[in-house]
């Protein structure tokens, strides 16, 4: 008998079971919505419907294109942050992020009661569907990372309360194991479907694209940009995993059973919200804003990577800003950016040598402040104004 072998009949069981919990719960009332009215977006009538399938309709825009796959971050730094957050005392409240994986280990921090994750790509909301169904079916991080790599486990629970470095070190001994992958991909497209978001067959194949590119890429997946190839100064899968904040602190998501614990029951719970818009458009950020203010919550952090220095080059930063305004804070609300100069270069007092990535922290009141006084000129007024010291 092999020791990767393909889940046994006990735990197809399990995930059966689970896979039908997931579907009950998604096509009963849930009782996120409190009674939203329906939204009107290019001219077509959203359903007033209160599931998650409804919602992330309700909220969403039309999507745009971005030239990258971001299936993982770029932002080495990503973790930097965190010890200013939890001196501020973020804490709670609503999180609104852009972006793949990273946005867990901000939530796994902030143990917001809501998340909303917002890209204009599609395919980013297609991905964190993708994640969600990679949550609802593993136990722990360690079946997690399993699937997500397709490589399977020994069955004796070896790694269960060890180290994520003893994990890794394991998945990146073994190389994935094809029927391992194909059952797997069966359950995760059937449990995505019990979710009751409508996609498309094309929809379908971009997950399992999205699913095939962890399975090959492994521990070692990088950012890339379409057309380009992978740039060896962006950390790995494995990298990003392994990362640490200014203290020397892990901070993923996965290292600590915990923290996994908290996202995995945020998802179960159906408050992990993808959702497609434009942070400068008329629609998607106002309409995440007013369901916050239902909630009768305040954002807590936003995570816009380095978006506004896209829309700060197409003219739309204003809008964006304009955007923010109506989003309801408190003086605990921060934004964490990110800036990219170059490799090993400090152009910022927050750049840490060693890292092509900085990140920044600004609390939410100042950025609004100084928006309202016309003081968001040029990208370089985003990343300099109100920063705070993260050492």
């Amino acid at each position: 008998v092999s020791r990767f072998p393909i889940p046994d009949s006990r735990r197809m069981r399990r995930l059966a079971i689970v896979l039908l919990a997931w579907g009950l719960a998604n096509h009963a009332p849930s009782d996120l919505s409190g009674g939203y009215q329906a939204e009107q977006y290019g001219g077509v009538a959203v359903a007033n419907d209160s599931s998650f399938a409804g919602l992330v309709a309700r909220l969403s825009e039309e999507g745009g294109f971005f030239d990258s796959d971001n299936l993982v971050s770029n932002e080495a730094t990503y973790l930097h942050v965190l010890g200013a957050m939890q001196s501020i005392g973020v804490r709670g409240g609503a999180y609104i992020g852009v972006g793949p994986e990273q946005n867990f280990s901000y939530i796994a921090q902030v143990r917001p009661s809501i998340a909303y994750l917002i890209d204009i790509r599609r395919d980013n909301l297609l991905q964190h569907l993708w994640f969600k169904a990679l949550f609802a079916l593993a136990a722990d991080r360690d079946e997690y990372l399993s699937l997500m790599s397709g490589r399977p486990l020994p069955q004796d629970g070896h790694f269960r309360g060890r180290p994520v470095e003893e994990l890794l070190a394991y998945l990146d001994s073994v190389p994935s194991h094809r029927p391992f992958v194909n059952a797997n991909a069966k359950l995760v497209a059937e449990t995505i479907r019990s979710f009751g978001v409508q996609l498309t067959d094309v929809e379908y194949a971009a997950i399992a694209s999205i699913h095939e590119a962890f399975v090959q890429g492994g521990l070692e997946l990088r950012f890339t940009s379409h057309n380009r190839p992978a740039r060896y100064f962006y950390p790995t899968l494995r990298e990003l995993i392994l990362e640490r904040d200014l203290s020397g602190a892990q901070g993923n998501y996965l290292v600590r059973d915990e923290d996994f614990a908290f996202v995995k029951a945020l998802h179960g719970r159906d408050r992990i919200i993808p959702v497609t818009g434009d942070l400068s458009g008329p629609h998607a950020l106002r309409a995440i804003g007013r369901d916050i203010v239902a909630r009768g919550e305040r954002v807590s952090a936003f995570y816009v990577s380095n978006v506004e220095f896209y829309l700060m080059r197409q003219g739309s930063f204003a809008s964006f800003a304009d955007n923010v305004l109506t989003l309801p804070v408190g003086p605990r609300s921060v934004m964490i950016r990110s800036l990219f100069g170059g490799l090993y270069r400090v152009d910022h007092p927050q750049s840490v040598p060693g890292y092509f990535s900085t990140q920044l922290l600004q609390t939410m009141e100042s950025f609004v402040a100084e928006h309202r006084e016309g003081g968001y000129r040029t990208y370089r007024d985003v990343v300099t104004k109100h920063a705070i010291a993260l050492r």
